[in-house]
C-alpha cells in the first residue's frame, strides 16, 4: 500500500511538473524584443522572405529552460524525500522533494545556458520591414549582404 501511495505521488510531481515545463516556439532563441523595436517573433509564417543586412550586433542570450531540468530535478527529489518518514510524512517528504528539486533543476538549467553570446541580424526586408534573428552564429554574414530568412534563421543567397 505505501509503495503505491509514493508512486502515485511521484507521478502526480511528475504531472505536475511537466505541466510547468515550457518550450519556446522560436527554435533559436524566443520570442524576443529589443529596445529599437525589432521583433523576432516568427510564428505567423515559416519563411519571411528576402532582404538585405543592416547591421549585426553581438548580445548576450538570456538563459533557456526545456523543463528537461525541472522534470529530472523533480524526480531526483521526490525519489530523496521518499526515503524519509514513515506514513503520511513520507508522502508530504516525497512531495516536497519532488517540488524542491524541480525548481533546483530547472535553475540549473537555466544558469547553464545563461551568458551565452549570439548575433542579433537587423534585416530590412524587401517589402520595407525590419527584422531582428537572434542566432548562434554569422558565418559568412556580412552588412550588405542580400538574404534569405527561412525559419526563423539569416542565409545568404
Amino acid at each position: 500500500m505505501k509503495a503505491i501511495r509514493s508512486l502515485t505521488a511521484l507521478v502526480a510531481v511528475g504531472a505536475i511538473l511537466g505541466g510547468c515545463a515550457s518550450s519556446s516556439p522560436d527554435p533559436y532563441y524566443g520570442n524576443q524584443r529589443y529596445g529599437d523595436g525589432y521583433n523576432t517573433s516568427y510564428r505567423d509564417s515559416a519563411s519571411s522572405g528576402y532582404g538585405t543586412i543592416e547591421s549585426i550586433q553581438v548580445t548576450n542570450v538570456e538563459g533557456r529552460t526545456s523543463g528537461a531540468g525541472a522534470i529530472v530535478g523533480g524526480l531526483v527529489g521526490a525519489l530523496a524525500g521518499n526515503q524519509v518518514g514513515s506514513g503520511g510524512g513520507r508522502t508530504a517528504a516525497t512531495v516536497a522533494g519532488g517540488v524542491a528539486g524541480a525548481a533546483i533543476g530547472n535553475n540549473v538549467e537555466r544558469n547553464r545556458d545563461a551568458g551565452q553570446q549570439g548575433y542579433a541580424v537587423n534585416v530590412r526586408l524587401d517589402n520595407g520591414e525590419y527584422r531582428t534573428v537572434v542566432q548562434d552564429n554569422v558565418y559568412d554574414l556580412r552588412v550588405g549582404n542580400r538574404v534569405r530568412i527561412v525559419d526563423g534563421r539569416v542565409y545568404r543567397y
